[in-house]
């Protein structure tokens, strides 16, 4: 998600599925013009989706090619080339919110999979953007360091004045997805916003220590150097054998929404299509959950963590442009947190 340093109208001046019934094997029919096109170009800021390119491709004959893009970059680069004229973006994926702000200026195409078949309604309610997961966050312990029976069991344990010094998290003041994550407990997990707001100035007596993002959180942990890590449960797949646990096990767990949609002016168009019906269906999903531990809404389809299939996975609000500067700015004073 964007940082919340400035309006998003100001920023955007500035940068300028489940297999249907009857039809098996649909995902991997591409058309002949989509066969015709050769290939598929995917901007994305999600990590760790080679196998699904190479899975694509094996599946449909469709050369599938991947650019990551950081977060912080990714609006400003796919704007200034399409403001170009250059952009060879056939699908985009990033959090709601990024892709709601390519819509607003016009750069993505509607397209509605009947890969999205099973998904939750509110999946699929958009006709340019479809959801197929959420960036899912909790906090993680090393079980070398940390035992079960000593780590938080709950969000409020975080503030227990014993684990002052020995908690990472991203900045509170300009990452978007922690604060809306922040203000998710609020709104789904506290009783009332007084119960929350001592919580929050209890975790931020113990002085965690802050990175940029959340791919920053594990490296302490698995080195000792602190021991809990407000983060997502995806990186105890991606880095297995690291020996991570998650919690709170009772739940909920709340992200930010991640989506997909086609670029208004893709090269490809019905390549691009192929793409999502592809990468919407139950084979991508799988691999999207076995081998990146995301969480994703294709139904019966749950990542290789103990216990992720018996916990409430919830999206947070989509924050305004100005709750997400007030709250930084809030945080970033209850932190002490630049």
């Amino acid at each position: 998600m964007k940082t919340p340093s400035f309006d998003r109208r100001d920023f955007l001046k500035l940068a300028g599925a489940a297999a249907l019934p009857g039809l098996p094997g649909w995902a991997h029919a591409a058309d002949a013009a989509a066969q015709a096109e050769g290939k598929a170009t995917f901007f994305a800021n999600i990590t760790s989706v080679q196998p699904i390119m190479d899975a694509f491709h094996k599946a449909t004959g469709i050369q599938g090619e991947y650019s990551r893009i950081s977060s912080s970059k990714f609006i400003p680069t796919l704007l200034t080339e399409a403001a170009a004229g250059k952009l060879t973006a056939d699908v985009v994926q990033a959090p709601l919110p990024m892709l709601e702000i390519l819509k607003e200026q016009g750069i993505l195409a509607p397209y509605r999979s009947p890969a999205a078949q099973g998904y939750p309604d509110w999946a699929a309610k958009d006709d340019h953007i479809t959801l197929f997961g959420v960036e899912y966050v909790s906090y993680l312990y090393n079980t070398q360091y940390v035992q079960a029976a000593d780590a938080p069991r709950t969000y409020q344990d975080l503030a227990d004045p014993k684990w002052r010094g020995q908690i990472v998290m991203a900045n509170p003041a300009n990452h978007a997805s922690t604060i809306s994550w922040l203000l998710g407990l609020k709104e789904q997990v506290f009783a009332s916003e007084d119960e929350w707001l001592q919580f929050i100035k209890a975790l931020a007596a113990n002085k965690p220590m802050f990175v940029a993002s959340f791919g920053p959180t594990p490296a302490p942990i698995e080195s000792g150097e602190k021991r809990i890590a407000i983060s997502m449960p995806k990186y105890i797949v991606t880095k297995a054998p690291a020996p991570l646990a998650w919690g709170p096990l009772s739940g909920p767990l709340l992200g930010s929404a991640r989506a997909i949609a086609v670029t208004a002016k893709a090269p490809r168009p019905a390549a691009a299509r192929a793409f999502i019906d592809y990468w919407l269906g139950q084979e991508a999903m799988s691999l999207l959950a076995k081998d990146v531990g995301e969480y994703v809404l294709a139904p019966g389809v749950h990542p290789p963590i103990p216990g992720i299939d018996q916990v409430q996975v919830k999206p947070v609000r989509d924050l305004s442009d100005a709750e997400l500067q007030r709250w930084g700015r809030e945080f970033g004073t209850l932190f002490g947190a630049r």
